[in-house]
């Protein structure tokens, strides 16, 4: 077994039960009926609980007059998350908002948590970025059916360039595998750039730590930082050019 948090031991000390009752509900069962909860998962409700809490404050405390310093840091997140949406051109960009901005926030959230000493980043477990990807490869296939209804299936058939039917039929299914190969693929992409570097960064800092006392540490924290802010930024700008290439009118 992995190394227990300490949260997470909490966790297997006083609701073990909930968990495998959870468990059970998808048929699936753990090594260790005594301690069916994983760091991971933990650090991903955690990260969702402070997630609620800030913006349950956030809520509160919005002024048209007398904005907070939160309420400024969300306001230039949502500027950031429209500009990009524009540069990147969605028709209709701003319902994919909602989406687009909770997953930089979240893959961001769970990222930093990591530097917090006794935590770790989520991110960092094989499960939890092909998860994201799922459901962002979902997510932007059905707001391409939305935009384009049956017809979406045309863009994975390429360009009918021949006379000849057989020509065309040829070249339909040749295109849409592919179509079908290159979109597969867009779900490994985010999985492993994300899990990769995440994984590799938060093992850098665990040796240095272990190795030094204070400066070379800081350092290194500052890196994971900076990783965590590039990687949770390419899974957001690859989901919002995914939806653009999805649901775009020139397919």
């Amino acid at each position: 077994m992995e190394q227990e948090l300490g949260l997470t031991t909490l966790f297997n000390n006083y609701l073990a039960g909930l968990g495998n009752a959870i468990l059970s509900l998808f048929h699936v069962t753990t090594e260790h009926p005594d301690r069916p909860w994983e760091n991971w998962i933990v650090m991903e409700l955690l990260v969702v609980a402070l997630l609620v809490v800030v913006v349950a404050i956030l809520r509160a405390r919005l002024s048209i007059d007398k904005p907070g310093k939160l309420q400024h840091i969300f306001e230039l997140l949502h500027g950031f998350f429209v500009d990009t949406i524009e540069q990147v051109g969605i028709h209709h960009g701003e319902k994919h908002l909602p989406y687009i901005g909770t997953i930089f926030i979240f893959i961001l959230s769970m990222n930093l948590i990591g530097t917090v000493p006794a935590f770790e980043s989520p991110t960092m477990e094989y499960w939890v970025p092909p998860g994201l990807a799922i459901v962002t490869f979902f997510y932007f296939n059905a707001m391409g059916f939305q935009a384009h209804g049956i017809k979406y299936l045309a863009h994975f058939a390429g360009p009918v360039r021949f006379a000849n039917p057989i020509g065309n039929i040829l070249i339909i299914v040749f295109m849409f595998a592919i179509e079908i190969f290159s979109v597969s693929i867009r779900l490994v992409s985010l999985s492993v750039r994300l899990y990769g570097n995440m994984f590799a960064g938060e093992q850098v800092t665990n040796v240095f730590l272990s190795l030094t006392k204070i400066v070379i540490p800081v350092i290194f924290m500052g890196l994971h930082v900076f990783v965590s802010l590039i990687q949770a930024y390419v899974f957001f700008l690859l989901t919002t050019i995914y939806i653009s290439l999805a649901t775009s009118h020139e397919h």
